[in-house]
């Protein structure tokens, strides 16, 4: 007998209590078996929980990193809904900036290129609303009405809307991108077209400035007209003869002002003329002024509307105090009356 006991305690783990002096201890034996199972489903609970936490710290981590993309994503799509507002805005602008440009254009006779229509021009690729979720949400609760709650059939339907949803939305924020990048490419060649445009319009209004600051328009003397510009009896010989400018009645030394800027080409004496002074206005326009009493410029001198450049009197042919005006376009004399705006 006390042999099998020692056998099964050999077997056994044996714990003892001791409650006092005098109290009788108490024991408590294992089987070395089920204490080794025991230790077993300990370790691998434990390891199932540190599976487990791991897992969750893990998923953790994805959701907040996740929660982190959403954010930069909405940040990242109203930068791009932005951006697009202000190339929809600057379209606009170039668009009007277009129709100024034509009409400038034809204001000042520069030939409008026939190449579309520039008032309603408009550009960039067509794209598709954004999908509001209608269509997904209808699609979703049909496969949820379809699949029993909780089951797999109905889990792998959610799982399929999020993936399609996530699908959506990343084909709608390439849309975007490629939307405004479309815009830009279309802002960057039409501001080249514009400044192309502009620029001829800047050359053509200077052109424009300096042929009128060029082209006589004033009375180069205030007085009367003694004799027009064409034919007419001639004082002196009293037959019928062609005149080539007016003959303005002036006091004696009233100044004579340049009609338009020029340079001074000529000055001296004619006999039929008397004291001359001839400009040069460029774009092949050309004042003469005649009988003068005295000139007050010099060959090569250049002056501008308005300055005096000689004195009213009646040197040469001339039958009392006058000035000879005369205006000649490439060579050929004409009516000075044409050019005098006042």
């Amino acid at each position: 007998m006390g042999q099998m006991n020692n056998q099964e305690n050999s077997d056994a783990y044996t714990v003892v209590i001791f409650r006092g002096s005098t109290a009788k201890p108490l024991r408590f034996s294992f089987p070395r078996k089920f204490v080794r199972k025991l230790l077993i489903v300990g370790c691998l609970f434990v390891l199932a929980d540190f599976l487990v936490i791991s897992h969750y710290v893990i998923r953790t981590g994805e959701v907040w990193e996740l929660a982190a993309f959403r954010t930069e994503a909405m940040s990242a799509r109203e930068q791009t809904a932005a951006f697009s507002a202000a190339i929809d805005d600057l379209k606009k602008r170039i668009v009007a900036m277009k129709e100024v440009n034509q009409r400038l254009r034809v204001m000042l006779g520069i030939e409008v290129p026939k190449t579309g229509d520039m008032v309603n021009g408009r550009g960039g690729e067509e794209m598709p609303l954004p999908d509001d979720g209608t269509m997904t949400n209808r699609s979703g609760d049909k496969e949820r009405e379809m699949a029993p709650s909780g089951s797999k059939q109905g889990a792998d339907a959610n799982r399929e809307q999020g993936s399609s949803a996530h699908i959506e939305s990343s084909q709608d924020d390439y849309q975007a991108i490629a939307s405004v990048k479309e815009g830009l490419e279309w802002l960057s060649k039409e501001a080249t077209t514009q400044e192309k445009i502009l620029n001829e319009l800047a050359q053509a209004a200077e052109q424009r400035s300096s042929r009128w600051a060029a082209t006589p328009s004033i009375w180069p003397v205030k007085g009367w007209v003694t004799s027009g510009f064409g034919p007419r009896i001639s004082p002196f010989t009293e037959k019928p003869a062609w005149h080539d400018g007016l003959d303005i009645g002036a006091a004696p030394n009233a100044p004579v002002q340049a009609p338009a800027q020029g340079r001074v080409t000529a000055t001296g004496f004619d006999p039929k003329l008397g004291n001359i002074v001839r400009l040069d206005h460029g774009f092949g326009i050309e004042t003469l002024y005649g009988h003068l009493a005295k000139a007050l410029v010099k060959e090569g001198q250049r002056v501008n509307r308005g300055d005096v450049v000689g004195l009213v009197g009646s040197s040469g042919l001339s039958t009392g105090p006058h000035l000879h005006y005369m205006v000649k376009v490439h060579g050929q004399a004409l009516d000075p009356n044409k050019f005098i705006l006042e």
